[in-house]
């Protein structure tokens, strides 16, 4: 085996396993996961949320409050108009707390020149202040509105070369410099995301508790399921004795209780009509027996009644004609019902000899006077091990049949396919030429007792002549189709294309039975290859 022919192996196992997968179980761990992650991630995120709110606000309040003060203390000491050293040395004072912000005061000195003095230059100017922070802070309210002051503490939170900052600032009421405020937000990030690296695997711990749960539930759950799925296939296998334990009082319970009831019925019931065909088929059996006796007797004196029917009175002798003739089908029928009955019995046997098939068709037609009626193809030399009575009851039924329906002349033509078997299969096919099987017969033309025909003149037979011939051909191993060849052939030129394939329905008709059966059918000589066979059907 190539490497690549192992790889085409473990994909296709792969894949059948999927195939195997698609099913409940799979669909209950799917929506279990779904359900555990939406829930999860939904509670993570409001968590995030929540948190990140809390830790930003208590941050944000915390500086924005600790610079109000420091604002009033550091610069409400101070005049009007600052000098500029003097800025500087609050807005050192300012930055010195334990919130760790950086300061920038602005302010007019006596000059009319303006100072602005940072904490820290090289991190905080007035450049990093945003226009719209600058124009609020500036901005003096009407005293009517909200509780009166002129100027208010405004606050926005930015980034800063990747990093978040908070930035605030305000006015100093009654005159006085403008202070603004930075303050890192960059410690609040790192725990905001520790925190939602902590929430996605606790998601993650979730989602795998949840699948775990999934396929304990699914197991606890489908579990019953697929021993009722058991017990059913059993059930139609034939094993009616099938019951399931029951255990509980849940609707898995219930539908066991259920399932043992319908199983309990349908055994009962099959076993009722068991019984009764059992006792129809030893009434025919013992029927068919019990008037062999009779029949032999009636047949000997129809026979005496045949050789002087010539001496009779000429009213008497059509009655003795009509009596020999329904005594000879009444005896052609009790031996088809016998036939039949060891059919049904599993009874009947192959008795196996080397055949020459074109000498057995031959003999059969010779033996039935129809050689006259029939054509036959067929080359000599064809042996086939099979039961020879049984492959003449056949024939004689196939071409008696195709006689008394299609007229003559019949064709019979007989080849051998090859179809991978050792021996290969024999293939005798009957034509006719008369009006052909209709549609809707065509399925019911093996039934037992079957005679309806819109085309074909009501049969005299027992209507058990085809079924039988189709048993023998089960219990070598083989079959019989029926077809008409006329409608195939139309069917198969129009199918290519060929001139003529319409042609108002002149084409239809001719009925043909298709005769296979194996060329060695020492296999099935056994009885209980034969009960199989019979089985099978």
């Amino acid at each position: 085996m190539t490497a690549a022919t192992e790889h085409s192996g473990r994909i296709r196992g792969w894949a059948s396993g999927m195939l195997r997968w698609t099913s409940l179980r799979l669909r209950l761990v799917v929506v279990f996961a779904l359900v555990s992650l939406t829930a999860a991630t939904s509670a993570s995120a409001i968590a995030y949320w929540l948190n990140r709110d809390a830790v930003l606000t208590r941050t944000q309040n915390a500086a924005l409050n600790d610079f109000r003060e420091s604002l009033e203390r550091s610069v409400g000491s101070l005049p009007v108009q600052p000098r500029c050293d003097r800025l500087q040395d609050a807005a050192g004072r300012l930055a010195d707390t334990t919130q760790h912000y950086e300061v920038v005061l602005i302010g007019e000195q006596r000059d009319g020149t303006r100072c602005a003095a940072q904490s820290d230059p090289g991190l905080f100017t007035l450049a990093a202040v945003p226009d719209s922070l600058r124009a609020a802070v500036n901005k003096k309210r009407p005293a009517d509105e909200g509780d009166g002051l002129p100027y208010h503490l405004y606050w926005q939170r930015v980034t800063l070369d990747g990093d978040p900052y908070l930035v605030g600032g305000t006015r100093v009421i009654g005159g006085g410099p403008t202070g603004y405020m930075l303050k890192s937000l960059a410690s609040e990030r790192d725990d905001l995301n520790s925190l939602a690296w902590s929430l996605g695997i606790a998601t993650a711990l979730a989602l795998v508790g949840s699948a775990l749960l999934a396929q304990a539930a699914a197991s606890t759950v489908l579990r019953p399921v697929q021993r009722l799925g058991e017990a059913a296939r059993r059930l139609g296998e034939g094993k009616l004795d099938t019951r399931l334990r029951v255990s509980g009082t849940d609707e898995l319970a219930d539908l066991a209780r259920t399932f043992n009831k319908t199983a309990e019925s349908l055994e009962e019931r099959v076993e009722d009509l068991s019984s009764r065909e059992a006792a129809s088929r030893r009434f025919v059996a013992d029927m068919s027996h019990e008037l062999r006796t009779p029949l032999t007797a009636i047949t000997a004196v129809t026979e005496v009644l045949e050789d002087e029917a010539d001496n009779l009175d000429e009213m008497i002798s059509p009655a003795v004609h009509l009596v020999v003739t329904e005594t000879r089908r009444l005896n052609n029928l009790v031996e088809n019902l016998m036939e039949v009955t060891r059919f049904d019995a599993g009874t009947a046997r192959l008795v196996l000899d080397d055949v020459d098939v074109a000498d057995m068709v031959t003999a059969c037609v010779d033996a039935r006077a129809w050689l006259d009626a029939v054509e036959l193809d067929a080359e000599r030399g064809i042996v086939a091990r099979l039961d020879p009575r049984r492959l003449d009851v056949i024939l004689a039924n196939l071409i008696g049949n195709a006689i008394k329906h299609g007229g003559s002349p019949v064709r019979v033509s007989v080849r051998t396919v090859d179809d991978g078997s050792p021996a290969g299969e024999l293939v005798v096919e009957i034509r006719d030429h008369g009006p052909g099987i209709p549609e809707d017969v065509l399925p019911h033309v093996f039934d037992r007792f079957y005679k309806a025909s819109a085309s074909r003149p009501r049969s005299e037979g027992s209507g058990l002549g085809l079924s039988i011939a189709l048993e023998n051909a089960h219990i070598h191993g083989g079959r019989i189709t029926a077809a008409n060849w006329r409608a195939e052939e139309a069917r198969e030129a129009g199918a290519a294309g060929e001139p003529g394939a319409n042609d108002g329905g002149c084409r239809t008709g001719g009925a043909m039975f298709t005769l296979r059966l194996p060329m060695d059918a020492s296999p099935l000589a056994s009885g209980a290859n034969g009960e199989n066979r019979r089985e099978e059907r």
